[in-house]
């Protein structure tokens, strides 16, 4: 019987997971270990890291000629180190110098500083180097000794006089070491420095606020440990403050300045002028605070001190004097540099012989630090096996027993330099255990061999014929290289292995071992491979420069392939414009070519690829170079005037267009004049990015001209038209709003209103306009804004017959004002005639009907770019030159389709185009235009449109999941959504995917999917390991961004007895999104990723043993309560169930024949599942609605084979396309959805079942139901065909469940709760309920629920696991088999057993 049969195969499911656990909980040996967790072994002694550090590093130290100095070093070990030193990178002999001797701390004394201009034996970097026998070297940070050298002056004091009250300034510029050495004398006593009085950096003397004490002779003495070194003396006469006043200037001005963090640094800034100046600074156009700040500090004289740098320090810093009558000012750079960090030490490895390590060593600093490795004291040299990597990183690949020792990352920039180190332990292997070792693997073989890699397969050894739970170790070298290397097999029974990046044309040695649980047998002979030679084509061309040779041409130069293989015919040079993906190519039989007629002041990149009579060679890296930038070859856009005042107007303007700006804008010239005088032109420069200017002192009600042109370096552009604006006749008043009009009228026509008015009586207020609002009924439905020279204005598109309210306001910058009311109905449509409608309270000015403009002509969009569209028109109003010589002028109002609802945007101009800007890529936009001069306004234009270009695709595409293929372990299947932001047609996507996450992204593989397909299917990948997937999207324009990382582990076995949807336990055959791993993470270092496996955490056996047990029972006991109450039913009741049946479908087609059964109707979604009758049925349920289930894309796993391949590339996406035949049949039945009930699917074990409350409508439901029990042993169902037959002949109201899919799933249908009232149709037939599905290898914690209720009454959410669809023979024979039905009083009692059942059930399952 199928339920037996279902139980049976439900239990040895169970019991094969069970041996999964168990073998779980094992914890896998590792293969190395870091950071003093060494592999341990039974009987095995491990040495452990020895800690060997400096305790003390020399410092850089400044010294004088005869003085002593000490180098401090002192280093820690056990047992203690021997210390020596290094001077600029020679050992010291130490024992035979009287001057130098090592302290016993292994500090570095020197007596006496021996320093002259052609014998500086002292001065130089040193190195303390420290030793322990049988343990390695460790050497220090690098040390700079600078000696002071002979005094030399670069600058003496010289005769000045300065005014009571003023700064003077007397210089004494020595070398930068004796700086510290320097003193001032004035008459030949010492000079004491206070706040008033400072000496400089530099060695020069300030003097504040002079007064008379200050007069007299000053000089400067070195004293450097020798004789003292006098400056020539010079004379400061004090004068009295006079009466007039002089010029502001700079007596010393600050100068660009390095400093390392920490530091102090002063910016010396010094003024003398009369008035006596006052000195301010800023920083990056912000003002300093020196008063409040600890930090700053302003010194005598005005310089600026900043203590305790950091990085936030650095800037531009201007120095600005001001005496009130003038303003100088002075600016200087300030550099903060930083001495080398490291943000991740080396740490200490344990390892293997054969293996390969990586010292990690990540460091900062500014300048950025160059890094170098030591070992044991000596410069690592990179080679075939000692490489840096990522930069910074040591790896040491093919480990021997003498790589072991200390490795020292050292890290050094022009401020300083640093070391960390790490050490090295190379393991003996631990001695196999008591048991048999395995042979030697037989038959090694190169079954593939290639320039760079080679695949060796290979028997298993005599010794294990199975060799299922062998692995092999794959050990290979150079021919006549000592050094091994070794690879891994990714997992037991495999026998093969591909070696990658090997040198083509070498010879390789190989040999493979193979291991056991007791540990490595013997290896098999040595196998030599010679990889096959490359085939000779050129090298790169070295040194590839480009450079502008003028603002159209960029002249290219290279030399000749260092490896050219052969004689090099010709050269191609390839070029292409940033942003662009067309790349154009030249022939070229030089070393040199230029490249003309390129656009101005544009980046182009570079490459050239040499060939020889083999063809094309490597290319060379890209160069990037800009042409030389030219004058703007056209004028700034948008112009427009605002007038402020009577006295002033501010000017507006936007760049030109970007392909004519030809380089940088580093300002704008506007050019005015008076209308009436236009040879008197006045000139302003306006500097930097500036796009307004407020021009003041103009005079009153008078016009004037403007134009404005950019500049760029190269000089200046063309400029725009000119354009007037009249100042006001009188300044007004804007600190309030405007008053109420004065007075209001309207006149109504059929569909418009004529509405005049008269200004505020109040004329002293500033009106920048006038707000008119309308509306039926309300007048805040529309408002409209006109200017405030306009009076009249037509409301259009107005309904006849209608009552407007009209409102209007005046308004300024201050607000609007009071407003105006009035109200009008306009005329019905037989009224022609023409009376005005007279205001009440108010008087009556007759007002003529303004004659509307025409509208502008010839509207044309003109596409730049894909945000970009310039509008042109005409104005046929205007003279033939269309120079425009009034205050007219023009809105341009635009709009797109998507999404419908779009509102217009507007902007105004007062030429004859407008360039519109921010517009979405590839998206279709319509233009309209109207002018407005004074109170006339035209009607818009007729539309232009303009589609913008296409771009790259600006995001990722959506929505990447992964699943694997029903049959196939090896297979997965990737289905996405198309980006949101596409900007273009998208023409295809890449599939990259890789073992490692942190891979470079060329090391990953890629898949090509060519047009828009949102699926694709990737063979061959390696069972039981983890994938990670990144899909990107590509248009005409190029590639869009990646998506996110989503992970995804292939099943590990492929075992005929799985259900199509197991998968393995965790994550195992389930995409999901990565989460946020940190810039830390790295994946597991096993698999077919990496040789050596990382150590992993034993799980706690007891606690694992417990859960097992405790899964054990659950699921046996389940299994045996299904299997009793399966077959119960079934033997007393299956020949009825299959009359009934029969006689229900007797009509129906199936007769076994494939071509008969149509596809399931009912599919399940993510998103939702309605429940829709199949006639359109006038009187709908008034109990029907939604049933929601929650989605969640892990609980589903799709089905390849149950479906055809049409379906599944519709349906296998998130937003499940479906096919158009099942969308036309659902979307003509859709109406009004019935709750129901849904009977309990089977659920994998462990998982919480609520108990249902039992209702009187369950009897009624189930007495629709029949062959319910008949499952056949793969636990198909089919129901869903059945319902679908049902639809399609029997033309009742059955409702039925539709979820749209994420994947190609089974189907399903529900049992309808029956209708209130008279059935209208047999009570015997069938309806097409849930049947059980086996799903306990199912991912235990993805379970969909759903809230189902029956006839208003709640139940709480039940679990729903999706049944399989069966085969179409299978469905023919339940069908076949369905002949009998219940009676009412045996569905009655079964149906009471069934309660009571589901109540034990839910019992056990939550003890």
């Amino acid at each position: 019987m199928a339920a037996e049969r279902g139980a049976r195969r439900l239990l040895s499911t169970s019991s094969f997971w069970l041996c999964c656990l168990l073998l779980l909980g094992r914890p896998a040996p590792a293969a190395a270990a870091r950071s003093g967790s060494p592999p341990q072994s039974p009987g095995s002694s491990v040495r452990t890291f020895t800690p060997f550090y400096f305790l003390v590093e020399p410092v850089d130290t400044l010294s004088v000629r005869g003085s002593s100095v000490i180098l401090n070093c002192s280093a820690y070990s056990e047992p203690s180190p021997k210390i020596e030193w290094k001077k600029d990178g020679t050992f010291l002999n130490l024992v035979s110098d009287d001057r130098r001797q090592l302290l016993s701390d292994g500090s570095l004394f020197i007596s006496s500083v021996v320093h002259s201009k052609h014998n500086k034996p002292d001065e130089g970097y040193y190195q303390c180097v420290a030793t322990v026998e049988s343990l390695g070297t460790i050497v220090s940070r690098t040390a700079k000794l600078t000696v002071a050298g002979l005094p030399r002056f670069a600058s003496q004091p010289e005769p000045s006089s300065v005014y009571a009250g003023n700064s003077a300034i007397l210089n004494c510029e020595v070398n930068v070491d004796l700086v510290p050495f320097v003193r001032w004398e004035q008459n030949r006593q010492p000079l004491l420095l206070d706040d008033r009085v400072i000496k400089l950096p530099s060695g020069t003397l300030v003097i504040s606020n002079a007064t008379e004490e200050d007069g007299g002779l000053y000089r400067c003495i070195v004293e450097s440990g020798g004789p003292p070194k006098y400056s020539d003396e010079a004379e400061l006469k004090v004068l009295p403050d006079p009466e007039f006043t002089s010029n502001l200037v700079f007596l010393k001005q600050p100068s660009s300045l390095v400093r390392v963090i920490g530091q102090s640094a002063v910016l010396p800034c010094v003024a003398s002028g009369l008035p006596t100046p006052t000195i301010r600074w800023m920083k990056n156009e912000e003002a300093l605070d020196t008063e409040s700040s600890e930090k700053l500090v302003l010194l005598a004289g005005g310089s600026l001190e900043i203590s305790d740098v950091t990085e936030d320090d650095a800037g531009t810093y201007f120095c600005i004097a001001d005496n009130g009558n003038e303003t100088i000012e002075a600016q200087a750079e300030f550099t903060v540099q930083a001495q080398p960090e490291f943000l991740k030490q080396p740490t200490n490895i344990y390892a293997h012989e054969s293996m390969d390590i990586v010292f990690e060593c990540e460091v900062t600093g500014k300048p950025t630090p160059t890094v170098k490795w030591v070992k044991n004291g000596d410069m690592v040299i990179p080679s075939d096996y000692f490489k840096i990597v990522k930069e910074h990183d040591l790896q040491v690949l093919g480990l021997v027993k003498s790589d072991e020792g200390f490795y020292q990352c050292i890290a050094e920039n022009d401020v300083g330099n640093a070391q960390a180190g790490a050490q090295l332990i190379i393991l003996e292997h631990a001695p196999a255990t008591a048991g048999p070792l395995p042979s030697a693997p037989r038959d090694v073989v190169a079954s593939l061999v290639s320039t760079r890699f080679i695949k060796l397969t290979w028997r298993t050894p005599a010794s294990d014929p199975h060799g299922d739970n062998l692995t092999y170790s794959v050990f290979y070298t150079k021919e006549g290289i000592a050094r091994e290397r070794v690879e891994n097999t990714s997992r037991p029974g495999e026998m093969q292995v591909t070696i990658q990046n090997l040198m083509p044309a070498t010879v390789y040695i190989f040999r493979v071992m193979a291991q056991n649980k007791h540990g490595s047998g013997e290896s098999s002979a040595p196998l030599r491979v010679e990889t096959q030679p490359e085939v000779q084509l050129p090298g790169p061309a070295p040194n590839i420069r480009a450079y502008a040779a003028s603002p159209t041409s960029i002249t290219v130069t290279w030399e000749t392939p260092l490896s050219g293989n052969g004689e090099i015919q010709n050269y191609k040079l390839y070029y292409m414009e940033k942003g662009t993906d067309k790349e154009q190519d030249v022939d070229v039989s030089s070393h040199s070519h230029t490249i003309n007629g390129l656009k101005k002041y544009t980046e182009y990149s570079f490459r050239v690829v040499a060939y020889n009579k083999h063809g094309p060679g490597v290319s060379t890296q890209d160069v990037a170079v800009r042409t030389l930038s030219d004058v703007p070859s056209a004028a700034p856009q948008n112009l427009s005037l605002e007038v402020r005042n009577s006295k002033s107007i501010v000017i507006h303007w936007q760049p030109p267009p970007p392909a004519t700006q030809n380089g940088q804008i580093t300002g704008y010239k506007i050019r005015y004049r008076k209308a009436s005088r236009k040879s008197d032109v006045t000139e302003i420069l306006v500097t930097g990015t500036q796009l307004s200017h407020l021009i003041e002192g103009l005079d009153r009600g008078t016009e004037y001209n403007f134009r404005v042109a950019a500049l760029t370096v190269n000089g200046t552009g063309p400029a725009t038209d000119w354009l007037s604006a009249e100042t006001f006749e009188s300044d007004l008043d804007e600190t309030r709003v405007p008053e109420v009009p004065s007075s209001l009228h309207v006149r109504p026509l059929v569909t418009s209103i004529v509405v005049s008015w008269t200004p505020p009586e109040n004329q002293n207020i500033v009106v920048r306009g006038y707000a008119i609002g309308y509306g039926i009924g309300s007048p805040h439905a529309q408002t409209i804004k006109v200017d405030y020279k306009q009076r009249y204005y037509t409301i259009e598109n107005l309904d006849p017959s209608s009552h407007y309210v009209i409102t209007l306001k005046a308004f300024n910058n201050v607000g609007e004002g009071i407003p105006l009311y009035e109200s009008a109905v306009t005329r019905p449509h037989t009224d022609t005639s023409e009376v005005d409608l007279f205001v009440i309270n108010a008087p009556y000015t007759p007002v003529p009907d303004p004659t509307p403009m025409m509208p502008p002509v010839g509207v044309q969009a003109s596409i730049l770019s894909h945000d970009t569209i310039r509008i042109t028109w005409a104005d046929n109003s205007l003279p033939k030159h269309q120079k425009i010589t009034d205050s007219r002028y023009y809105t341009v109002r635009w709009k797109t389709n998507i999404p419908a609802n779009t509102k217009y945007k507007n902007a105004n101009a007062t030429t004859l185009s407008y360039l519109v800007t921010g517009l979405k890529a590839n998206t279709l936009y319509e233009f309209s235009v109207m002018v407005t001069k004074g109170r006339r306004s035209s009607t818009w234009s007729m539309t232009a449109h303009g589609t913008t270009f296409e771009f790259v695709p600006t995001s990722p595409p959506k929505d990447v999941t992964v699943v694997s293929k029903e049959g196939k372990p090896r297979t997965i299947i990737v289905n996405w959504q198309p980006p949101s932001e596409a900007n273009g047609k998208i023409t295809g996507y890449i599939i990259y995917y890789s073992t490692d996450v942190n891979a470079e992204i060329h090391d990953w593989v890629i898949e090509p999917v060519v047009g828009n397909r949102l699926t694709h299917q990737i063979q061959e990948l390696t069972l039981d390991t983890p994938y990670y997937f990144k899909i990107q999207a590509r248009n005409s324009k190029g590639m869009g961004p990646m998506s996110e990382a989503v992970q995804f582990r292939t099943p590990k076995a492929d075992s005929s007895d799985k259900m199509p949807n197991d998968q393995a336990s965790g994550s195992t055959g389930k995409g999901s999104r990565l989460p946020d791993l940190g810039s830390d993470y790295k994946p597991p270092m096993s698999g077919s990723n990496s040789p050596h496996g990382s150590p992993t955490s034993a799980l706690d056996s007891s606690m694992l043993l417990v859960i097992i047990v405790s899964v054990g029972v659950v699921t046996i006991v389940v299994v045996v309560v299904i299997a009793v109450f399966c077959t119960r039913r079934t033997t007393s009741h299956q020949k009825k169930k299959r009359a009934a049946c029969k006689s229900v479908n007797g009509s129906h087609k199936y007769k076994g024949n494939s071509k008969d059964v149509k596809p399931p109707d009912l599919w399940i979604h993510h998103e939702r599942l309605e429940l829709k009758p199949i006639d359109k049925s006038p009187d709908p349920n008034p109990i029907m609605t939604d049933t929601p289930i929650p989605r969640n894309s892990q609980d589903i796993t799709p089905v390849d084979n149950s479906m055809d391949s049409n379906i599944h590339q519709r349906r296998n996406s998130y937003r499940g396309h479906e096919s158009e035949d099942s969308m036309s049949t659902l979307a003509g039945r859709r109406g009004m959805r019935p709750k129901m009930m849904m009977p309990f699917d089977s659920q994998p074990p462990q998982q919480s079942v609520r108990n249902t409350p039992s209702t009187d409508t369950m009897p009624a439901s189930s007495s629709q139901t029949c062959c319910t029990d008949h499952q056949d042993p793969e636990g198909a169902t089919s129901s869903s065909y059945l319902a679908s037959s049902q639809e399609e002949d029997s033309g009742q109201s059955l409702p039925t469940a539709h979820v749209r899919p994420s994947h190609p799933l089974k189907s399903f249908a529900v049992p309808a709760v029956p209708p209130p009232g008279p059935p209208t149709y047999d009570p015997a037939l069938p309806s097409t309920p849930l049947l059980s599905q086996q799903a306990l290898n199912h991912h235990i914690h993805s379970v969909k629920t759903a809230s189902i209720g029956t006839l208003g009454r709640s139940r709480p959410p039940m679990p729903v696991v999706v049944p399989s669809a069966p085969d179409v023979q299978e469905t023919t024979r339940m069908l076949e088999d369905s002949e009998s039905s219940y009676e009412p009083d045996e569905l009655t009692k079964e149906m009471a057993h069934l309660e009571g059942l589901m109540k034990d059930l839910n019992a056990i399952t939550t003890a």
